[in-house]
């Protein structure tokens, strides 16, 4: 099927939608594995960081999908 004469575009990117503003809603969404490190009384180091790795290193990723798969897996979510 072509659409000739059709142009999509994507919404700009506004700064709230390219890193979340702050982590501090203190509840989790269900992850498959980890857990929910607000209610095992974590911290996270700042308002970004979204999983803390098994091996102790911390994840950034914007997706769950593949947090901390070459650090052992995750053992806290923080969103």
């Amino acid at each position: 099927m072509a659409l000739a004469g059709v142009f999509f575009s994507a919404p700009a990117a506004s700064a709230a939608t390219a890193l979340p503003s702050t982590n501090t809603a203190h509840r989790c969404v269900h992850h498959t594995t980890g857990q929910c490190g607000w209610t095992h009384h974590q911290k996270p180091k700042d308002k970004y960081e979204t999983a803390k790795c098994k091996d102790a290193s911390v994840s950034y990723s914007r997706h769950s999908q593949g947090t901390c798969s070459h650090h052992s897996g995750v053992r806290y979510w923080f969103k």
